[in-house]
């Protein structure tokens, strides 16, 4: 077969697996901006640090991290077999989901649009 060609190429990508802990909530009701906030916060932190800082932050996307993390360390534990301990936050980010587009009526018959954004967010742990 063809180097370049397709199944070929799909093989190749499908070999390097990234065997790391995650968890990943689609379609999370945030946008990605105000996520990015707190994934900013607990990027690189321990994974004790990391569950203080979403438990007491004010915002509205923590306790969607605060779960989303919780969930990792789980997947870290039973699936891996790793100890929580020693885990730490090696990637966490959010990607843009769809947009739910919304009419809003205003005043002389005119309607302006509200966009409900959405968001992918995704936490990706490491071992010390």
């Amino acid at each position: 077969m063809a180097k370049g060609h397709r199944s070929q190429i799909k093989r190749e990508r499908n070999e390097v697996k990234d065997t790391r802990p995650s968890a990943k909530l689609s379609y999370a009701r945030v946008s990605v901006q105000k996520a990015c906030f707190v994934l900013d916060a607990i990027r690189g932190k321990s994974v004790a640090e990391a569950l203080a800082i979403v438990t007491y932050n004010p915002r509205y996307a923590s306790s969607l991290v605060k779960k989303l993390l919780e969930s990792a360390i789980a997947n870290a534990e039973n699936n891996n077999g790793l100890k929580a301990e020693n885990l730490y936050v090696a990637e966490c980010y959010a990607n843009k989901g769809p947009t739910m587009k919304r009419i809003k009526p205003r005043a002389q018959g005119r309607a302006y649009r509200i966009e409900k954004r959405m968001s992918h967010i995704t936490i990706v742990l490491d071992e010390r």
